[in-house]
Protein backbone atom coordinates (compact mmCIF):
# COMPACT_ATOMS: atom_id res chain seq x y z
CA UNK A 1 0.00 0.00 0.00
CA UNK A 2 1.36 3.54 -0.77
CA UNK A 3 1.33 6.60 1.71
CA UNK A 4 -1.87 7.98 0.52
CA UNK A 5 -5.05 8.50 1.70
CA UNK A 6 -6.98 4.90 0.76
CA UNK A 7 -10.78 4.48 0.75
CA UNK A 8 -12.07 0.52 0.90
CA UNK A 9 -14.39 0.14 -2.00
CA UNK A 10 -15.90 -3.07 -0.47
CA UNK A 11 -18.90 -3.31 1.68
CA UNK A 12 -18.82 -7.02 2.58
CA UNK A 13 -17.23 -7.12 5.70
CA UNK A 14 -20.29 -6.84 7.92
CA UNK A 15 -21.80 -9.62 5.73
CA UNK A 16 -18.96 -11.99 6.55
CA UNK A 17 -19.09 -11.22 10.32
CA UNK A 18 -21.67 -13.75 10.79
CA UNK A 19 -19.33 -16.20 8.90
CA UNK A 20 -18.24 -18.08 13.10
CA UNK A 21 -17.76 -21.09 11.53
CA UNK A 22 -15.05 -19.88 8.71
CA UNK A 23 -13.50 -17.70 11.56
CA UNK A 24 -12.75 -20.75 13.51
CA UNK A 25 -11.31 -22.98 11.11
CA UNK A 26 -8.55 -20.92 9.59
CA UNK A 27 -8.15 -18.99 13.31
CA UNK A 28 -7.53 -22.56 14.70
CA UNK A 29 -4.52 -23.15 12.48
CA UNK A 30 -2.92 -19.50 12.48
CA UNK A 31 -3.18 -19.13 16.26
CA UNK A 32 -0.14 -21.42 16.74
CA UNK A 33 1.71 -18.70 14.80
CA UNK A 34 0.90 -15.98 16.63
CA UNK A 35 3.81 -14.81 18.63
CA UNK A 36 4.36 -11.75 21.72
CA UNK A 37 4.28 -8.85 18.84
CA UNK A 38 1.56 -9.29 16.27
CA UNK A 39 1.05 -6.24 13.57
CA UNK A 40 -2.32 -6.95 11.80
CA UNK A 41 -2.36 -5.26 8.06
CA UNK A 42 -5.79 -4.19 6.81
CA UNK A 43 -7.89 -4.08 10.29
CA UNK A 44 -10.96 -3.34 8.82
CA UNK A 45 -13.83 -2.99 11.23
CA UNK A 46 -12.27 -5.04 14.09
CA UNK A 47 -13.73 -8.38 13.63
CA UNK A 48 -10.50 -10.11 12.49
CA UNK A 49 -8.65 -8.96 15.70
CA UNK A 50 -11.96 -9.53 17.76
CA UNK A 51 -11.26 -13.71 16.58
CA UNK A 52 -7.18 -13.70 16.93
CA UNK A 53 -6.24 -11.56 19.49
CA UNK A 54 -6.84 -13.26 23.13
CA UNK A 55 -5.20 -10.38 24.64
CA UNK A 56 -2.02 -12.94 25.11
CA UNK A 57 0.28 -10.58 23.30
CA UNK A 58 2.23 -8.32 24.39
CA UNK A 59 1.13 -5.87 21.63
CA UNK A 60 -1.32 -6.36 18.91
CA UNK A 61 -1.34 -3.15 16.26
CA UNK A 62 -4.17 -2.49 13.83
CA UNK A 63 -3.30 -1.49 10.90
CA UNK A 64 -5.93 0.30 8.60
CA UNK A 65 -5.15 3.06 5.96
CA UNK A 66 -8.77 3.65 5.72
CA UNK A 67 -10.28 6.59 7.61
CA UNK A 68 -13.65 5.62 8.45
CA UNK A 69 -12.66 1.74 8.86
CA UNK A 70 -9.68 3.60 11.29
CA UNK A 71 -12.45 5.23 12.94
CA UNK A 72 -14.19 2.42 13.61
CA UNK A 73 -11.93 0.56 15.08
CA UNK A 74 -11.00 3.17 17.23
CA UNK A 75 -14.70 3.37 18.57
CA UNK A 76 -13.33 -0.56 19.56
CA UNK A 77 -10.83 0.24 21.44
CA UNK A 78 -12.39 2.82 23.63
CA UNK A 79 -15.28 1.28 24.48
CA UNK A 80 -13.33 -1.99 26.02
CA UNK A 81 -14.06 -4.16 22.90
CA UNK A 82 -10.74 -5.39 22.24
CA UNK A 83 -8.10 -6.25 24.48
CA UNK A 84 -5.77 -4.16 26.26
CA UNK A 85 -2.92 -4.58 24.20
CA UNK A 86 -4.49 -3.73 21.09
CA UNK A 87 -3.23 -0.27 19.43
CA UNK A 88 -4.01 1.28 16.20
CA UNK A 89 -2.35 3.26 13.79
CA UNK A 90 -4.51 4.58 10.73
CA UNK A 91 -1.75 4.02 7.37
CA UNK A 92 0.10 1.57 5.99
CA UNK A 93 3.40 -0.13 6.19
CA UNK A 94 5.24 2.87 5.31
CA UNK A 95 3.77 5.03 8.53
CA UNK A 96 5.98 2.60 10.87
CA UNK A 97 9.55 3.49 11.83
CA UNK A 98 11.96 1.24 10.37
CA UNK A 99 13.14 0.29 13.80
CA UNK A 100 9.67 -1.39 15.30
CA UNK A 101 9.57 -5.26 14.23
CA UNK A 102 7.29 -7.82 15.18
CA UNK A 103 6.71 -11.45 15.75
CA UNK A 104 4.24 -12.12 13.52
CA UNK A 105 2.32 -10.11 10.55
CA UNK A 106 -0.95 -10.91 9.72
CA UNK A 107 -3.06 -10.32 6.29
CA UNK A 108 -6.53 -11.63 6.57
CA UNK A 109 -7.71 -11.17 2.96
CA UNK A 110 -6.33 -8.30 2.50
CA UNK A 111 -3.18 -8.87 0.02
CA UNK A 112 -5.39 -9.14 -2.38
CA UNK A 113 -6.67 -6.18 -2.28
CA UNK A 114 -2.98 -4.41 -2.95
CA UNK A 115 -1.93 -3.52 -6.32
CA UNK A 116 1.66 -3.60 -5.73
CA UNK A 117 1.39 -6.90 -3.84
CA UNK A 118 5.29 -8.05 -3.98
CA UNK A 119 6.56 -4.58 -2.48
CA UNK A 120 4.04 -5.34 0.56
CA UNK A 121 5.51 -8.54 1.35
CA UNK A 122 9.00 -7.25 0.98
CA UNK A 123 7.89 -4.18 3.17
CA UNK A 124 6.23 -6.36 5.64
CA UNK A 125 9.19 -9.00 5.98
CA UNK A 126 11.40 -6.31 6.80
CA UNK A 127 9.48 -5.42 9.62
CA UNK A 128 9.60 -9.25 11.25
CA UNK A 129 11.48 -10.10 13.78
CA UNK A 130 14.71 -13.01 13.25
CA UNK A 131 12.16 -16.44 13.45
CA UNK A 132 8.94 -14.30 13.07
CA UNK A 133 6.38 -15.40 11.20
CA UNK A 134 4.06 -13.77 8.02
CA UNK A 135 0.43 -15.27 7.96
CA UNK A 136 -1.58 -14.86 4.29
CA UNK A 137 -4.87 -15.83 4.12
CA UNK A 138 -6.64 -14.56 0.25
CA UNK A 139 -9.06 -15.90 -1.81
CA UNK A 140 -7.73 -18.72 -4.33
CA UNK A 141 -7.45 -19.33 -8.15
CA UNK A 142 -7.78 -16.67 -10.62
CA UNK A 143 -10.58 -18.74 -12.67
CA UNK A 144 -12.38 -17.97 -9.64
CA UNK A 145 -12.11 -14.40 -9.89
CA UNK A 146 -15.51 -13.19 -10.74
CA UNK A 147 -17.59 -9.55 -10.80
CA UNK A 148 -17.45 -9.81 -6.76
CA UNK A 149 -14.26 -10.11 -6.55
CA UNK A 150 -14.01 -6.78 -8.73
CA UNK A 151 -16.98 -5.19 -6.67
CA UNK A 152 -14.99 -5.64 -2.96
CA UNK A 153 -11.57 -4.00 -4.87
CA UNK A 154 -9.50 -7.65 -4.99
CA UNK A 155 -6.98 -6.66 -7.84
CA UNK A 156 -6.31 -10.78 -8.45
CA UNK A 157 -7.16 -14.14 -6.49
CA UNK A 158 -4.04 -16.54 -6.04
CA UNK A 159 -2.49 -19.38 -6.44
CA UNK A 160 0.44 -21.22 -4.52
CA UNK A 161 2.83 -20.36 -7.26
CA UNK A 162 1.21 -16.85 -7.84
CA UNK A 163 1.61 -16.65 -4.29
CA UNK A 164 4.79 -17.60 -3.68
CA UNK A 165 6.14 -15.52 -6.21
CA UNK A 166 5.75 -12.66 -4.02
CA UNK A 167 7.35 -14.25 -1.17
CA UNK A 168 11.25 -12.63 -0.35
CA UNK A 169 13.65 -14.93 -0.02
CA UNK A 170 14.53 -15.16 3.38
CA UNK A 171 11.40 -15.97 4.41
CA UNK A 172 10.73 -20.00 4.50
CA UNK A 173 7.72 -21.47 3.62
CA UNK A 174 5.89 -23.49 6.83
CA UNK A 175 2.88 -24.41 5.28
CA UNK A 176 0.73 -23.42 2.07
CA UNK A 177 -2.69 -24.89 1.26
CA UNK A 178 -5.78 -24.59 0.07
CA UNK A 179 -9.13 -24.43 2.63
CA UNK A 180 -12.57 -25.20 1.56
CA UNK A 181 -12.97 -27.21 -0.70
CA UNK A 182 -16.80 -27.34 -0.69
CA UNK A 183 -16.88 -23.75 -0.81
CA UNK A 184 -15.30 -24.31 -4.05
CA UNK A 185 -18.17 -25.27 -5.58
CA UNK A 186 -19.99 -22.88 -4.22
CA UNK A 187 -17.75 -20.33 -5.52
CA UNK A 188 -17.65 -22.04 -8.97
CA UNK A 189 -21.64 -21.70 -9.39
CA UNK A 190 -21.54 -18.52 -9.04
CA UNK A 191 -19.36 -17.92 -11.10
CA UNK A 192 -20.95 -19.74 -13.72
CA UNK A 193 -24.32 -19.60 -13.04
CA UNK A 194 -25.46 -17.27 -10.49
CA UNK A 195 -22.75 -14.05 -11.43
CA UNK A 196 -23.51 -12.09 -8.29
CA UNK A 197 -21.76 -9.12 -7.12
CA UNK A 198 -22.49 -9.28 -3.31
CA UNK A 199 -23.50 -12.69 -1.69
CA UNK A 200 -26.81 -12.83 0.31
CA UNK A 201 -26.81 -12.79 4.40
CA UNK A 202 -28.56 -16.12 3.60
CA UNK A 203 -26.10 -17.18 1.15
CA UNK A 204 -23.22 -16.87 4.22
CA UNK A 205 -25.54 -18.44 6.58
CA UNK A 206 -25.80 -21.36 4.41
CA UNK A 207 -22.18 -21.56 3.45
CA UNK A 208 -20.80 -21.25 6.89
CA UNK A 209 -23.46 -23.68 8.83
CA UNK A 210 -23.47 -26.41 6.17
CA UNK A 211 -20.57 -26.02 3.90
CA UNK A 212 -17.40 -25.21 6.04
CA UNK A 213 -18.10 -28.17 8.67
CA UNK A 214 -18.12 -30.36 5.88
CA UNK A 215 -14.72 -28.67 4.71
CA UNK A 216 -13.04 -29.10 7.81
CA UNK A 217 -13.66 -33.21 7.47
CA UNK A 218 -13.05 -32.76 3.42
CA UNK A 219 -9.75 -30.40 3.52
CA UNK A 220 -7.18 -32.78 5.87
CA UNK A 221 -8.71 -36.09 3.28
CA UNK A 222 -8.01 -34.34 0.38
CA UNK A 223 -4.78 -33.00 1.86
CA UNK A 224 -5.46 -29.63 1.44
CA UNK A 225 -5.59 -29.88 -2.22
CA UNK A 226 -8.48 -28.11 -3.20
CA UNK A 227 -10.36 -25.12 -1.79
CA UNK A 228 -11.60 -21.57 -2.80
CA UNK A 229 -8.92 -19.79 -0.38
CA UNK A 230 -5.50 -20.09 0.07
CA UNK A 231 -3.50 -19.95 3.55
CA UNK A 232 0.15 -19.27 3.94
CA UNK A 233 2.92 -18.84 6.33
CA UNK A 234 6.23 -18.69 6.33
CA UNK A 235 9.34 -17.95 8.36
CA UNK A 236 11.91 -15.01 8.66
CA UNK A 237 15.18 -17.21 8.79
CA UNK A 238 17.73 -14.60 9.23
Amino acid sequence: MSKTNYSYVGNELELFRYATNWKAYYSSMIQPFLGKEVLEVGAGIGATTELLCKGKQARWLCLEPDAILASDLNSLLLGGRLPKCCDLLKGTLLDLSETELFDSIVYIDVLEHIKDDRTEVELAASHLKPGGFLIVLSPAHQWLFTPFDAAIGHYRRYNKSSLSAVIPGNLQEIQLQYLDSVGLIASLANKLILKSKMPTLQQIKIWDKKMVPLSKIIDPLLKYYLGKSIMGIWQKID
